[in-house]
């Protein structure tokens, strides 16, 4: 029921999921008059009478909306009935329910945004927060690295992916008390075998695939995440205006379209599109809210990869090994903060 578009996309992305992927079922939860059009053999209906609005507060989807789509959905992992959630609603009201609903995992005070950014070696790089958490210790960072480790393992088969910490500058005298302290963290992870840390990387190594994962906090990674979609945005937008100009623009267009054709398919989002809201007791996924058929199925494809690969077993098993070197900052009571949208 969420995302801008609502259940024209997504349920056409639904039938395509279903009919690529044979052993999959979904439970499909909104209003029923919204969805009894949808017969699949594999999917089933759950009611939900309320829906979470793009601009609603946390407040909202937490104490009023009790009967949401998008709190069903999330009560459906918690019961056992499904196991994995995908939403392309309000990030914030996202978050704050599947926390709530399904609670962190021992070890981690709180989850973090992770969505794999196209890089130039043709694939992704996984970059973690992107959105929930603006303010974050050195503990967190260390937390999010050792989820994100798990992830990457679990979903692109990588046994040791390597860990990024964002900052200025490689050195490690570079940057604020925090990313000097989580360095530290990373590196003395390193040491006793839970992670594989490169060290301090910029915010171009992103794109160049320097390292399999990114860590940084969610300010920040959020603001990576919105510049490289304005970049696809962009080029998209140059190749229309070109193809609109004079003749010789055309022509000149024509020689570098294939080129800068090919480059928009590899940062278009929809190729990447699913976030993986890590540190939970459950699986969720968060879509692009502006998402397409085609990204908000492949938010269902990294979903379903997620529990095949028994992504919540392996984050458990990383987190508990790095138990350790993880304390420090238990006990955080503060609220989530999301800014992604």
């Amino acid at each position: 029921m969420g995302g801008d578009h609502g259940p024209r996309v997504t349920l056409a992305a639904c039938r395509h999921f279903l009919d690529k992927q044979p052993d999959a079922h979904l439970l499909l939860v909104g209003a029923q008059e919204s969805l009894r059009a949808f017969a699949h053999p594999r999917a089933r209906i759950v009611p939900a009478s309320e829906v979470v609005a793009m601009d609603d507060s946390v407040e909202v989807a937490l104490r009023r909306k009790k009967d949401s789509s998008m709190r069903v959905t999330i009560q459906q992992v918690k019961d056992g009935q499904a196991q994995a959630a995908v939403s392309a609603g309000n990030t914030g009201a996202l978050m704050a329910l599947a926390r709530y609903l399904l609670k962190t995992v021992d070890g981690i005070d709180r989850p973090a945004i992770a969505y794999p950014m196209p890089n130039a070696k043709g694939g992704a790089t996984t970059v973690l927060d992107l959105g929930a958490n603006v303010d974050c210790t050195e503990h967190h960072l260390l937390q999010f690295a050792v989820m994100g480790s798990a992830l990457v393992s679990a979903l692109n088969h990588v046994e040791a992916p390597s860990v990024g910490l964002l900052n200025i500058g490689e050195e490690v005298i570079k940057g604020s008390e925090v990313i000097k302290k989580a360095g530290e963290l990373l590196r003395s992870a390193a040491n006793s075998g839970d992670l594989n840390f490169f060290g301090n990387v910029e915010g171009n190594d992103i794109f160049k695939g320097t390292t399999d994962i990114v860590v940084c906090d969610g300010f920040v990674g959020n603001v990576a995440l919105k510049t490289s979609e304005g970049l696809a945005t962009m080029i998209g937008g140059f190749l229309r205006e070109e193809f609109s100009r004079s003749l010789l623009t055309k022509l000149a267009a024509i020689v570098v379209y294939p080129i800068l054709s090919a480059f928009k398919n590899r940062v278009d989002y929809r190729r990447y599109n699913g976030a993986a809201l890590l540190g939970l007791r459950g699986l969720v996924f968060k879509s692009h809210g502006s998402a397409d058929e085609v990204a908000f199925e492949q938010a269902l494809n990294r979903a379903y990869d997620a529990a095949r690969n028994n992504l919540l077993e392996r984050v458990q098993a990383r987190i508990a090994h790095a138990r350790p070197l993880l304390v420090g900052s238990e006990g955080d009571a503060q609220s989530v903060e999301a800014v992604a949208s």
